[in-house]
């Protein structure tokens, strides 16, 4: 394990110990946490982005995408329990 120095604003560290103190952590557990979740937050982020850049690339070759509409009732459908149909895709309408 390695160290890193970090520089914090007095008023910051302030608030760090007392957030801390609530959490049941100590200041370094709490820094810590909130460091993890930072970069798993902008790992799910740059996961996502790239799915959606791959979806978005699909729809531009093949031309072909669900309404909007279609989606929403599907959707609708899926989370009130409903049994729904998956809307067909068709050919984007420029």
């Amino acid at each position: 394990m390695s160290t890193t120095t970090i520089r914090i604003e007095d008023e910051l560290k302030a608030r760090i110990a007392v957030a801390a103190q609530h959490a049941g952590k100590t200041a370094h557990a709490f820094i810590l946490d909130a460091i993890s979740q930072t970069v798993e937050q902008v790992e799910l982020d740059n996961a996502f982005n790239a799915v959606a850049d791959q979806r978005w690339a699909t729809i531009q070759s093949s031309g072909k995408t669900v309404p909007w509409d279609d989606a929403k009732a599907y959707l609708a459908a899926r989370a009130h329990g409903a049994p729904a149909r998956k809307p067909a895709a068709s050919k984007l309408a420029k």
